[in-house]
């Protein structure tokens, strides 16, 4: 019986169900980005003689298109590798109007299109006439009434008007919260009731759109595709959230959402018989997914498309100042390949027969509590295997699997699962320092397995722990005990097992989003779309509910504010440039987890403008300092409010030790990733050497990846040869096209 059944929070954008036979292919092993491409472009130009040609190409932009500069510009210089008259026609269709898209183009930020269609459906530009399409004018004016549509509005309670360049003659935009079904329901029928036909658009858990009946993106894409005599089935469409969706329904169309679509989309999309979900964001997931179509491929790599300090915009120039930047150079690069190569090593140094161990027990000498470490731990785990996925090596995949089916194989009756199983007896371990239990060990694993079986396509896998699933799915949801859609976390109850916060905590709420995400991926995969669905519903509810209250402003809509419910009750608190790290009934801690806001953006949880307001307030206050990078901002003090007695405790909580702002090389791992996902490649680049330092540093021996070092001496700390710190290491250079090139293909 799945536990969502009853709960219809966020936005309902009807989806079509299909047969979910396309979702099981096995998806490509390679490691790098371009091999991918490339592998994808030649399986599809294999199929070329059985396949009809793409005439057509219609992309969402923001978020889609734009958002990471760096990608952008290698989509360009991937669509302009097609000849004018090979390439499909490219239309732009996007919420903005068709004046603020020809600015973008005006300025070289986009390539020149075909067509524009503005306004989420509203307007139809042919720009090679330089004209609007006036037979589509009329063909909205049908039983249209927006001065009517605009007074019904402005009359409800909850809704406030968009400004006033968002509105059109065709176009009614509004600013509604976290409107349910229900209320979309009510809204919709109040203007059906008023004898205006329109069409209705709710995207972001904000955006509310009333358009004429015939408009929406996907219906204007379908008059232009008739007007040009072109199947749908000719064409391909991409995007990100909910306003994107009526593309995607176009009937026979296909399909890309990139990686950073937001719930809504995906949910609208459940058993598309088309549709491509892209492992990249933004405009790196379009050109993977015209690849697949065996569309355009070979872009540049990251390093030929980084964006120089020099065209940085103004405020991220000046935030660099004083700092290195270009890319790796010669000697860099050969330092760079040899952390790779050493990362393997640790790696492999951890290889056990129930999966991987936490830290090398050939290496690392233990005593007392520390016996934990010979344990394959759930939280560990799980990142390891997530970060390992793309290495081509049979020892390391066959680990992954073990590690997986053991921690499986351990949970409890209720749908715990153990914190760590112990490798010397198999006995599961439910709870950590002080018996206190381990919530995102549950989390983690759900989250691995999605990454799993999307990277290897093994639905047997999945099939038969799929009843084990659901019951940690459960067991985790049992922690919402208000049924608010956040976690209620004991003090130290997740991966800061030292460290006290509780109830509402920021790295737990981002991974019970991704959870969510992912479990209703993986009901997709096994055909239960109305269940996959269900989940994606309540996905778009906890993320409106983390942007809410974790990230205060006293900004307006208008102003860019991701929500004002938080300010509505502490409005005399200000404002803040991250997600707060914890919020309880009785107080709110400002401090920064650094952690869970680089985790809140790489699982899709910020969009990039958040991502790099955040990222702004993290580099400015040295959080990669010494080394990257610390995971709290700022340490708590002996005499704070936060302190807890148990820090003194082996004197591991300190200020600047382990949890409280020790520097930790796994979560480096993800900063590199963060950073180049923003579109600062360079930076990156910058930051991964760095990192590559830091894993060079032992207690004893070189290149120990060790566990964590001390924020302000930047000397190893922890246990050697942590397999999640070598992990983490091999995925940002894979990221960032840095790994050595005879391990990548």
């Amino acid at each position: 019986m799945p536990f969502l059944t009853t709960r219809s929070a966020g936005t309902f954008l009807p989806g079509t169900t299909h047969d979910v036979q396309s979702l099981r292919f096995p998806r490509l092993h390679s490691v790098s980005r371009r091999s991918l491409q490339v592998c994808s472009l030649r399986l599809h130009l294999m199929a070329a003689s059985t396949k009809s040609p793409i005439r057509l190409f219609s992309t969402d932009l923001d978020g889609t298109l734009l958002g990471n500069p760096e990608s952008t510009q290698r989509f360009i210089a991937s669509w302009n590798t097609q000849t004018e008259g090979e390439r499909p026609l490219l239309v732009f269709n996007s919420g903005r109007l068709v004046d603020d898209m020809q600015q973008l183009v005006a300025h070289g930020e986009l390539p020149e299109p075909d067509w524009y269609i503005g306004g989420v459906g509203t307007q139809i530009f042919d720009n090679r006439e330089k004209k609007i399409l006036v037979a589509w004018d009329q063909e909205l004016n049908r039983d249209w009434d927006r001065d009517r549509v605009h007074a019904l509005i402005n009359a409800e309670p909850d809704t406030s008007i968009q400004p006033v360049h968002y509105q059109t003659p065709h176009k009614s935009s509004w600013f509604i919260r976290d409107a349910t079904p229900n209320r979309l329901t009510e809204i919709k029928s109040l203007v059906t009731a008023a004898g205006v036909k329109a069409s209705m658009v709710y995207s972001s858990a904000r955006d509310l759109d009333l358009l004429p009946a015939a408009a929406t993106k996907g219906g204007a894409l379908l008059w232009l595709c008739q007007r040009l005599d072109i199947q749908p089935s000719d064409a391909i469409v991409a995007g990100d959230t909910g306003n994107d969706s009526t593309m995607f329904q176009v009937p026979g169309v296909k399909a890309i959402a990139v990686q950073n679509a937001h719930p809504e989309l995906l949910e609208a999309t459940i058993g598309h018989p088309q549709l491509f979900h892209a492992r990249q964001i933004m405009a790196d997931g379009v050109v993977e997914g015209l690849c697949h179509f065996g569309v355009a491929c070979m872009p540049p790599t990251a390093n030929e498309s980084a964006i120089p300090r020099a065209k940085m915009t103004t405020d991220f120039k000046m935030l660099f100042t004083g700092t290195k930047l270009g890319g790796l150079n010669e000697e860099m690069a050969a330092f760079v390949h040899t952390a790779y190569e050493r990362a393997i090593d640790a790696l492999k140094r951890n290889i056990t027969p129930l999966g991987f161990s936490a830290c090398s027990l050939e290496d690392n000498t233990v005593t007392g509590t520390d016996v934990n470490y010979r344990s394959v731990w759930g939280r560990d785990g799980a990142i390891i295997v997530i970060n390992s996925l793309y290495l081509d090596d049979p020892d390391i995949q066959t680990c992954s699997r073990r590690t997986l089916e053991t921690l499986l194989g351990a949970i409890s009756p209720t749908g715990q699962i153990p914190a760590n199983v112990r490798i010397a007896d198999g006995v599961p371990d439910y709870s950590g320092v002080g018996n206190i239990c381990a919530i995102d060990s549950g989390l983690w694993l759900v989250i691995a397995v999605y990454n799993f079986v999307d990277h290897t396509g093994d639905m047997n896998f999945l099939d038969t722990h799929a009843a084990v699933l659901q019951r940690a799915m459960d067991w985790l949801a049992a922690h919402d005990s208000n049924n608010d859609g956040l976690l209620e976390i004991p003090e130290a109850g997740d991966w800061t097992d030292l460290f006290g916060r509780s109830y509402n905590v920021l790295y737990d709420e981002v991974l019970w989003y991704r959870t969510n995400v992912c479990y209703a991926r993986l009901l997709e995969f096994r055909g239960d779309h109305e269940r996959a669905a269900d989940y994606m519903r309540w996905c778009q509810h906890i993320r409106s509910k983390i942007l809410g209250m974790f990230w205060p402003t006293t900004r307006s809509n208008e102003q860019g504010g991701p929500n004002r419910g938080f300010a509505d009750r502490q409005f005399n608190m200000g404002d803040t440039q991250y997600l707060l790290a914890e919020i309880t009934p009785f107080a709110f801690n400002w401090r920064c987890d650094v952690f869970g806001n680089v985790l809140a953006f790489l699982t899709n949880l910020l969009d990039i403008n958040l991502a790099r307001e955040a990222f702004r307030f993290m580099w400015g206050v040295g959080v990669n300092e010494p080394y990257p990078v610390s995971n709290l901002y700022p340490v708590v003090q002996a005499g704070d409010p936060d302190w807890r007695a148990y820090y003194t405790v082996n004197l591991l909580n300190l200020p600047h030790h382990y949890h409280n702002g020790g520097i930790w090389p796994f979560v480096g791992g993800m900063w590199v990733r963060f950073i180049h996902r923003l579109g600062l490649h360079e930076v990156a680049c910058r930051e991964l050497y760095r990192l590559a330092q830091v894993n060079r540093l032992g207690r004893d021996h070189e290149w120990e990846f060790n566990e964590w070092v001390h924020g302000q001496t930047g000397r190893p700390m922890g246990k050697a040869y942590q397999a999640w710190s070598a992990a983490c290491f091999i995925r940002a250079c894979q990221e960032i096209e840095a790994e050595p090139s005879g391990l990548a293909d």
